[in-house]
This record gives C-alpha cells, structure tokens and sequence, in this order.
C-alpha cells in the first residue's frame, strides 16, 4: 500500500501533478485579493490606485483565464472554469475566450482573416471597401500606442459584430457563451454595489485600461508569413509584464506545447533557445521595452493581409 497522498497522483492534460502546480492556485489567489482591496478598502485612500490595482487584476485574471483554457490547474474543465467565473473584465464571455482561442490554436491558419479569430490583419477586399475614417482609425490601432488607447474598444466592436453576426445565422453554441455570461457580470455587479466602495465607472476605467494591458502581450504575436512556423514570436522578457501575462511572452514555447503550465515556459525556452528560434527564423524582441521603442507610434504591419489571397 503506497504511503503518498491521492492528490499527489491527480494530474493535469500536461502531466503536471495538481500539487505541482501551486504557482497556479497562489496567482488565483492573489489575483482576487488584488480585485477585492482595489475595490473596497483602497478606494477609500485614493480613488487612482484602486484603478491601478484593479487594473492589474483585470490583466492577471484574462492571464488565468488562458492558462485554464489550456488545462490547468485541474482536469476538469468544468471545476477550472468555475475558479474563474467572475466576469472580472466585464466585456468578454469566458466561454467565447475559450473557444475563439482554441481555433486560434490552428497554427496553419494563424493570421488568416477569416480562420484566425484573434487576427488583426483584413482581407484587402474588405479593407480597400472600408470608408477612409474606418481605415485611419485601424491604422492608428496597428500601432502599439493606438492598441493601447483605442485597442480594447476595436476589437470589442469587432467581436461583438462578429458574434452577433453568428448568433443571427443560428450559432446556439456563441449564444449560450453570451447568455452564460450574464450571471458572471451579475456576480461583479452585485459586488461592487453591495460589498465594494467603487463606482461603476471608476470600475469601467479599471476594466478597460486592464484590457488595455493585455493588448501589449497580443499586439505583435503573430505575423505574416508563408511558412507557419515563423508567424509566432518570442519576447525575451522576464519582468513585470512577463508575469501578468503568465510568460506568453515565449509565445513559440506556447504554441508549441499548448498543455505546458505557465511557469514552465521560461525553463523549457532556456533547455531549447536554439531550437524554438531556428523554428521562428529568430522572430525575437530583446524586451517589451524594445517592442515600445520601436513601435509606439509606428505600425509593425499593415491592416490588410500583406499576403492575401494566397
């Protein structure tokens, strides 16, 4: 009769034990603590660092979610998602994130405009159709301060149009992710209305620079290019950003081994470093601080797909 404890045997799609993977189960845990003293006890000292802190909740709670889409830290997909119910972003349905991403997991059609639900680039025909005000305001949005500013509210437009261009066509799977969506919304609203000392738009703001955040992970993962496995990129960062993004930022490692746990990342990069740039063809920033000087207020690609049709 073995003497180890049950729970030490469970383990995840990766072959991660449960118990292993405590980083997990500590970020969700200081995730939430950081949403709830950013909006009950510091708001009443200083309205801007409830937004800040909120903020960076925001950011690490949509990290989270992605590192449960892909398996962790149970088994059980049902259990994963009930420990990140909350619709803390408030914009965006869980379920959606969840099957969007994983057709964007299809590494032969990254970047495709039509098959890529998290690409940004256009097919030329829609994009030559496009009014000039439409086209200034993308362009702006292809540079990473225009992402910043303008980013959260694009794409949500475009995900909503999108969605509901689904749900009219009869997609009963996109509608349920909205309407499963509702009680997660609830669950921060009655919060912030009965336990929290945050107003609606100061929580907004929060939300939306959160999003805002994120925007800088996903603003150049992918490019365009004929051969698949040099549209994802590495950024060798390892600071602050890094770990609101749970280390995404070695997004080829990612791709590569979807079911790795977040923290894993950097050390299976640093055993193959070679390996994944001869994969990418070395499509690699030393730092998102490299990524910001050179692309603030410059667009790295063009709306249209520079390579379509194929």
């Amino acid at each position: 009769m073995s003497d180890a404890n049950p729970s030490e045997k469970r383990s995840d799609q990766s072959g991660t034990s449960v118990v292993a993977q405590w980083p997990t189960f500590a970020l969700l845990g200081l995730c939430y603590l950081m949403w709830a003293l950013g909006t009950t006890i510091i708001p009443m000292f200083s309205g801007v660092l409830a937004i800040v802190i909120v903020a960076l909740a925001v950011t690490l709670h949509s990290s989270l979610q992605h590192e449960i889409i892909h398996g962790h830290p149970f088994s059980s997909p049902r259990v994963n998602a009930a420990l990140v119910f909350p619709a803390v972003a408030i914009l965006i349905p869980y379920l959606r994130f969840r099957d969007t991403h994983l057709a964007h997991h299809m590494d032969a059609r990254l970047t495709d405009p039509y098959d890529d639900p998290e690409t940004n680039y256009l097919d030329p025909k829609i994009w030559f159709a496009l009014p000039r005000t439409v086209r200034a305001v993308l362009t702006f949005n292809n540079t990473l301060a225009g992402r910043l500013l303008i980013g959260p509210m694009v794409s949500q437009v475009m995900f909503m149009r999108a969605d509901w261009q689904a749900i009219r066509s009869g997609d009963r799977s996109v509608l349920f992710g909205w309407l499963w969506h509702i009680p997660a919304v609830l669950l921060v609203v009655a919060w912030l209305m009965w336990v929290g000392n945050m107003s609606m738009w100061s929580y907004a703001a929060a939300a939306y620079c959160g999003i805002s955040i994120l925007k800088i992970r996903t603003f150049l993962e992918h490019q365009a290019h004929e051969n698949a496995n040099e549209r994802t990129v590495i950024i060798e960062d390892r600071g602050l950003l890094a770990y609101l993004f749970l280390n995404n930022n070695f997004h080829v490692v990612h791709h590569m081994h979807p079911a790795a746990a977040w923290n894993t990342l950097p050390r299976l990069y640093d055993a193959n470093r070679d390996r994944y740039l001869r994969r990418n063809n070395d499509y690699r920033y030393r730092s998102y601080l490299d990524v910001f000087r050179r692309y603030f207020l410059k667009a790295k690609d063009p709306v249209p797909h520079p390579l379509w049709p194929r």
